[in-house]
């Protein structure tokens, strides 16, 4: 018999995609917390966590060298914000991003290109994801990749850069942190397609995420850990029961 996976977790409750798209939403529409500054507050408590990982090694965020894969949409957006951070604490940091959607307009979202000038003003180094982009070299060097790739508004199999990128890791045998899910870990579910990324920690934001405790997701997850983005408390109090 399957375990089941539980509707509370230390204290928190647990959520689908769905869940998270709607509380996101209710955040900025009925509360007036602005996405953007959702997004600096889990990219900062991101980075605190990396630094204490870090730490846990016997590294300072001074000695770090550190690789951050980015996606074109939020959860990269998450991942600037943790590169900027880093890099502004004194870590040597290259943020591998992948390059906008190919849908005509060209761009990446606003929050998305708002948090690359900035990450880049703080001396972050960004490449553009694919084959021949160099990450393979920045991760053998690196002491700590960060997987920024997707969220949990990802569907079916990762493919492109981002497939790419997940072969780079799961080869680079590195350590590696997952920002709010491993990519390729469906959130509700907590299976993969077969590209997926193998966390050590795994931080997830706002609220823990059904598919991360699934008993079958435990070994991609790692050590998980809730991150406190911003969420008021109003807001998970009004959340609907399940």
């Amino acid at each position: 018999m399957k375990a089941p996976i539980p509707d509370v977790w230390e204290g928190l409750p647990v959520v689908g995609a769905a869940e998270m798209r709607a509380l996101d939403a209710a955040a900025t529409e009925k509360h007036g917390v602005k996405a953007l500054d959702l997004m600096d507050n889990a990219g900062k408590a991101v980075a605190a966590e990396c630094a204490a990982f870090l730490a846990e090694k016997g590294l300072s965020v001074k000695q770090a060298k550190i690789v951050v894969c980015c996606g074109r949409g939020a959860n990269g957006g998450d991942g600037l914000v943790a590169a900027r951070h880093l890099a502004e604490g004194g870590a040597t940091v290259a943020a591998f991003l992948c390059p906008p959607k190919n849908d005509g307009a060209g761009k990446y979202p606003e929050l998305v290109s708002v948090n690359l000038a900035r990450a880049q003003a703080a001396g972050v180094t960004v490449t553009s994801a694919g084959p021949g982009s160099g990450l393979d070299k920045a991760l053998a060097w690196c002491h700590l990749a960060i997987d920024a790739l997707l969220g949990t508004g990802a569907t079916g199999k990762p493919a492109g850069a981002i497939h790419h990128m997940i072969k780079e890791l799961t080869q680079a045998k590195k350590p590696v942190v997952a920002v709010d899910i491993p990519s390729g870990i469906h959130p509700d579910t907590g299976y993969h397609s077969g590209v997926f990324v193998v966390a050590d920690l795994t931080l997830t934001l706002g609220l823990p995420k059904r598919g991360l405790l699934a008993p079958h997701a435990k070994a991609s997850v790692g050590a998980l850990k809730v991150l406190d983005i911003g969420y008021p408390a109003a807001l998970i109090k009004a959340r609907p029961p399940r």
